[in-house]
């Protein structure tokens, strides 16, 4: 698996790139043809022969369903089209492959799926933008009540291919799409909506992938398995980096927590700076962390003076106030890679901008949606926009976390991760993150692969735990994690970047 592999491509770009493959002389009726072939053959491997109703609508998403339906016929399928529209009105493409069709049409409605045992939604594709008509809507709701497998053809009709909202879409069984996916596949609830997904070749060749110059990918191994870190014959233990959490009091089990994952990720050592007071409950909990006491804030700085400190984290367990905010913006002001996360953030929230020009160094900043909006105040786009301008206005890798989290870059480079499970809605779970991250940072990763590769082992680790998890199983599972990286076999030549 080759990081191309990895690339995402908008409703524009997956258009750009059926245009460079008919200039480079593959007519359209043939891309056509193959993307038909694709979910014929889809369906072919997952069903028996049965009953089946195609719902064409009237654009180049119908053609691809006149296709499969005649392959499928041919292979003794009982199938009916149901149309929307007329096959009279429809151009190009699709009408030459709607007139190869010889079987049963009717026009589209809620009868037409009424014997069927399943259903391909051949409607409307990725780009639709507007609210799905009326009788396309309701007879993809007459399909789902009855309970029936839906097979959709590129996108669930309804979903928006670039952002993954719905405008009306039900949810489908499998989802077939072509050459790449789109960031809708992966943002959520498109990613919900599209059940399965399986992507399949129709001919484009490879080089019109570079041409497009994807800034989108979906997480994987292959977009930062170069960058990270590997131990070597007399590596020793500051050659693997020093990682430091600024801890908190009286909430200590965040920090703890972090700590544990930063150690988890590799880092050679780790500290937590935290208030005397709490210096006892940190110590008897944290074995294999050192403790570093804080007699009054302005210590930080202090601390600070021992240069072997190559990452630092604050916010999993500090407060709102002055002092967390004196305590970031002093060690934002060494240039050393930072995480930001929870308190850390939220301190920020009447002077956003305080915080943006401090950042100098590598800096990660690990939101949730609330401390997203009390910090940026965007709700008025889709995630990955919005995670792609908070990066550029904040100069920082921006982790939108969630069960579709976005990682974005300044540069607008963004990677959708879609393997989180929903046993990571559970407390503390960011605070691992966020000290994943920091180990990996602590050993010289760049910022952007170290959150990148920090939230693939989050999902990754807690899918193999399964049902029951806490925050606190999640460091001890990241070694299993870092180990099947192993099965990727050898690392790609290049990454993303």
């Amino acid at each position: 698996m080759d990081a191309d592999k990895t690339a995402l491509l908008t409703v524009a770009q997956m258009r750009e790139a059926d245009e460079r493959a008919i200039a480079a002389g593959t007519p359209g009726t043939t891309l056509m043809q193959h993307a038909g072939d694709a979910v014929a053959q889809a369906i072919a491997r997952r069903w028996t022969p049965r009953p089946l109703t195609v719902l064409c609508g009237p654009g180049n998403n119908g053609g691809d369903g006149f296709v499969a339906a005649r392959l499928l016929a041919q292979q003794g399928w009982p199938v009916t089209v149901a149309l929307l529209g007329d096959r009279e009105a429809l151009r190009g493409d699709a009408r030459f492959h709607a007139h190869q069709w010889g079987g049963p049409l009717v026009s589209l409605s809620p009868d037409a799926v009424r014997h069927a045992r399943l259903i391909v939604d051949a409607l409307f594709g990725a780009g639709l933008s507007r609210p799905l008509p009326d009788v396309a809507a309701q007879t993809l709701a007459a399909a789902r009540a009855r309970g029936v497998p839906v097979v959709a053809v590129d996108v669930p009709s309804g979903v928006d291919g670039d952002t993954g909202a719905s405008l009306g879409a039900v949810g489908a069984d499998l989802t077939v799409t072509f050459f790449r996916k789109k960031p809708g596949h992966l943002l959520l609830p498109g990613r919900t909506l599209c059940g399965e997904i399986e992507v399949a070749d129709i001919g484009i060749a490879a080089p019109a992938l570079a041409a497009l110059q994807p800034q989108a990918h979906e997480n994987a191994p292959a977009c930062w398995l170069p960058s990270l870190p590997a131990l070597g014959h007399g590596t020793h233990k500051y050659q693997r980096g020093h990682a430091l959490v600024r801890g908190g009091y009286p909430t200590t089990g965040a920090a703890r927590l972090a700590a544990l994952g930063a150690a988890r990720a590799g880092a050679g050592l780790t500290s937590v700076a935290v208030p005397a007071e709490s210096l006892a409950i940190y110590a008897s909990h944290l074995l294999s962390v050192m403790v570093q006491p804080l007699a009054q804030p302005a210590d930080l700085s202090a601390l600070l003076e021992d240069g072997r400190h190559t990452a630092l984290l604050a916010g999993p367990g500090l407060p709102d106030d002055p002092v967390t905010r004196d305590a970031v913006l002093t060690l934002l002001g060494t240039g050393k890679p930072c995480v930001l996360d929870a308190g850390a953030l939220t301190a920020f929230r009447y002077d956003p901008e305080t915080l943006f020009r401090a950042i100098e160094g590598p800096c990660v900043l690990t939101p949730h949606e609330g401390e997203f909006q009390r910090l940026f105040g965007m709700d008025d786009a889709d995630k990955l926009s919005r995670a792609r301008r908070a990066a550029a206005r904040s100069g920082a890798v921006l982790v939108l976390k969630g069960a579709d989290t976005v990682i974005a870059a300044p540069s607008g480079l963004a990677i959708i991760n879609a393997n989180a499970p929903s046993t990571l809605a559970t407390a503390g779970s960011g605070d691992v993150l966020a000290g994943l991250v920091t180990g990996l940072l602590a050993q010289g990763m760049p910022a952007f692969q170290a959150a990148a590769a920090a939230t693939w082992l989050h999902g990754d680790a807690a899918t193999q735990f399964g049902p029951g998890l806490i925050a606190d199983d999640l460091p001890g599972l990241v070694p299993g994690a870092l180990a099947r990286l192993a099965q990727h076999g050898q690392a790609p030549q290049a990454e993303i970047s």
